[in-house]
Formats: C-alpha cells, sequence, structure tokens
C-alpha cells in the first residue's frame, strides 16, 4: 500500500464512526418513540342477526322394553328340560322350562289315596245313619244317639271335600312344573340352567324375562327438580348413544312421573319418553343421552350469549375507560341514563375506538344465542371478547447490538 492510500484510509475511520453514531441514535430513538405508543385495544365484535333460539333440558337416561314380563315359578324343583335361550322369540302358552315332576306326582298320588280313604269312611258314616234311623223308628236307638250318627256323616263329607281341594292344588303343582311364557315376546334374559335347583320357599325366583316388542322402546330418564317444570308430555326429544355416537335419534315425552326420587338431597323425576326402534338397532340398556326441547322461537332477533357474558378489564394499560372518547357510560344506556346494575347490556365499539355499553331486554336463551326483544337490531356489531395484543417490549420488535 502506498502513502496516499494509507492517508486515505486514515480520514475514512472518523467519518464510519459518525455514520455508525448516527445511525444508532436514529434506530434508538424510534425504538423509544413505538414503545412508548400505547397498544390500542383490538375488541373481537359479532354480529345480531335472525334465527332460531331452541331452548333444551339434557338428561341421561337408559333404553328399556316398554312392556318387560318376569316369568317365575311358584313351586321348587330341579330344572329338568330348558325348551328356549337368550334372544328367541316366544308364543303366549309356548314351554320355555320343566321341572323335575317326580315329587309332585308322589304328592298326587298320596293325596288321591287319602281321597280313596275318606270317601269309604263316607260311605260307612251313610250306611250307618240309615240303619240307625231304622232302629230309631222301632225304639231301640235314642234321639242323642241318632245326633251323633248325623255328625259323624257330616264330618265324612267335609273330610272328602278337604282331600279333594288338597288333590286339585296338588295337580295345580304339578301343572306349574311346566315353566310357559304369558306373552308373545322374545327372551331378554335367561337365569337357570339344565340342573339348577329353584327355590320358591320364601318369594318367586325370576326364571325368564320377555319384552312383547323390541320394536317399541323408552328411556328412563331422571330429570332434577330445577328443569322437571318445563317438560310437558308430547315434547320432541333428541338423543343419542354410545353405539352410535355419529347418529341422532328423535323421540317424544310419553310422561312424568310423580313419584319423586331424593339422593343426597337431590330430588328428582322420572321422565318417561317413548322410542321408535323399528331398525332394532336400539338395545336394552343402552345408555342414552337425551335432550329434551322445551322452547323454541325462529325467525328471532338473536345475539351470541359471549356477547352478554363480555365485560371489559376494569383497567388496563392504554386502553380507553368508558368515559374516554366516544359516547360516555352514562349516555349510550338505551334509556338515556346509567344502566341498571343487574340488567343484560353489550357493549358496542365507538368511532374512537372506545367503548359504548348498551341496556338490552333479552327472552330465551339455548346457551349459545339469546333473543333480543328491545335494543338491537339485525346486522348490529357487538363485542364478544378483548383480542389479545403484544406486549409493549415485543410491539417494538427491535433488537440492539452494540459493535
Amino acid at each position: 500500500m502506498n502513502t496516499s492510500s494509507r492517508l486515505n484510509a486514515v480520514h475514512k475511520r472518523p467519518a464510519l464512526k459518525v455514520l455508525l453514531l448516527i445511525v444508532t441514535a436514529i434506530v434508538a430513538i424510534a425504538g423509544w418513540w413505538f414503545t412508548r405508543q400505547p397498544d390500542q385495544p383490538k375488541w373481537v365484535t359479532v354480529k345480531v342477526d335472525q334465527g332460531a333460539v331452541v331452548q333444551r333440558v339434557a338428561a341421561n337416561g337408559t333404553l328399556n322394553p316398554v312392556e318387560l314380563v318376569n316369568v317365575g315359578t311358584q313351586i321348587s324343583g330341579t330344572v329338568m328340560k330348558l325348551h328356549t335361550d337368550f334372544n328367541k322369540p316366544v308364543k303366549a302358552g309356548q314351554l320355555l322350562a320343566e321341572l323335575d315332576p317326580a315329587l309332585l306326582e308322589a304328592q298326587i298320588r298320596q293325596t288321591e289315596a287319602n281321597l280313596a280313604s275318606a270317601r269309604a269312611s263316607l260311605n260307612n258314616a251313610d250306611l250307618a245313619l240309615k240303619r240307625n234311623e231304622n232302629l230309631k223308628a222301632r225304639g231301640f236307638v235314642s234321639d242323642g244317639a241318632l245326633d251323633g250318627f248325623r255328625k259323624d256323616l257330616e264330618s265324612a263329607r267335609a273330610q272328602v271335600l278337604q282331600i279333594e281341594a288338597q288333590l286339585m292344588k296338588d295337580r295345580t303343582n304339578l301343572g306349574y312344573s311346566k315353566v310357559r311364557s304369558p306373552i308373545d315376546g322374545i327372551v331378554v334374559s335367561r337365569g337357570i340352567d339344565v340342573g339348577q335347583t329353584v327355590a320358591a320357599s320364601f318369594q318367586t325366583p325370576t326364571l325368564f324375562q320377555i319384552a312383547r316388542d323390541l320394536r317399541r322402546m323408552q328411556i328412563d330418564t331422571s330429570v332434577s327438580e330445577a328443569d322437571i317444570g318445563s317438560i310437558q308430555t308430547g315434547q320432541p326429544v333428541r338423543f343419542t348413544v354410545d353405539a352410535f355416537r355419529e347418529q341422532d335419534f328423535n323421540a317424544k315425552v310419553r310422561m312424568v312421573r310423580l313419584n319423586p326420587t331424593s339422593q343426597q338431597n337431590v330430588v328428582t323425576y322420572n321422565v318417561v319418553i317413548d322410542v321408535d326402534n323399528k331398525d332394532g338397532i336400539l338395545l336394552p340398556g343402552m345408555t342414552a343421552q337425551v335432550s329434551i326441547m322445551t322452547n323454541r322461537k325462529d325467525n328471532v332477533v338473536r345475539v351470541p350469549a359471549a356477547a352478554l357474558r363480555f365485560r371489559p378489564p376494569e383497567s388496563a394499560a392504554g386502553m380507553p375507560s368508558l368515559s374516554g372518547p366516544g359516547p360516555s357510560a352514562s349516555q349510550a344506556g338505551s334509556s338515556g341514563g346509567r344502566p341498571s346494575a343487574g340488567a343484560p347490556k353489550v357493549y358496542q365499539v365507538t368511532p374512537s375506538g372506545g367503548l359504548a355499553v348498551k341496556e338490552v331486554k333479552v327472552g330465551i336463551s339455548d346457551g349459545r344465542f339469546t333473543e333480543v326483544l328491545e335494543g338491537l337490531a339485525v346486522g348490529d356489531e357487538v363485542v364478544s371478547r378483548l383480542a389479545p395484543t403484544a406486549s409493549a417490549g415485543q410491539t417494538s420488535g427491535f433488537r440492539f447490538r452494540m459493535f
């Protein structure tokens, strides 16, 4: 490098330092300027529209056959034969099972023998009375003795009637050893097996459960006392089951049973819902998630419920207050004064970026939308929430490195 080049390099170094200092100062001033500007809040707004508002009561229930008959037996014995099984259709009077009849048949033979003996005693008593009546006519028997023979005859007749009744009972019990279906239907449950001993000493055991018709079923639900007032007969119902989660089924309320159930101080009522199961895909015992339509209004002015729940923060950096630019809270009420403390209200964005509160009168709500009776019109925009904004340090986006 020659002497002139060295001189030029020496003269350029101070100029580069000065230029670097100027650039650094400009960047620092710009960063300070942007960071000192308050973040203007950004409101997320929704529009008031027109549509349907549907009120529903949710509950859980269990699918059951409309008519379920428990088939039992009045006698004890050992199961000798089974003539049906689960899911088998049966007819009224059809033989379902047989109990061992050996003891019953022996009891019948014993009763028949006792009856024969009683009839013989009755015949002897009748002959004795007739002989003594002849002797009485000839004066050989007193009236008191004749009355005794008449009493013996009546006792013998009563004994015959008693044993005849016992024989009828024994034969009836023998008939009970053959278990028959009382209705046309399908076997839902079988509680016995061949060789099992059935004891009917204290209560009638359930051998089979037969559903009359699984094409018609019902849902037994429990509805809390807070919601039961809005449930009425004939209301439409929509429900789902876990086996077919993507499919909605339709039903109808049949009755609200008046017998309450109280558990841990919670009172519920059983609501019975009719279900059409013509396809046969719904099975007894399935759990149903039920939604009962209690009220519906179509083509009403409605606002998203989130707008009624929204409340602006009491204090936030750089956020305009309700009394800031634009109409104040006291000026924005629908009545011209400050809204009532407990009255429903919504917030609207003013041209200056502030909020104006507006009192509204509402009707029914389904949790997502609320009916608006007064205060808003279709197309109005109301605030539903505050959009998240970047912090002041992040807004500047500047990072400095000193060389």
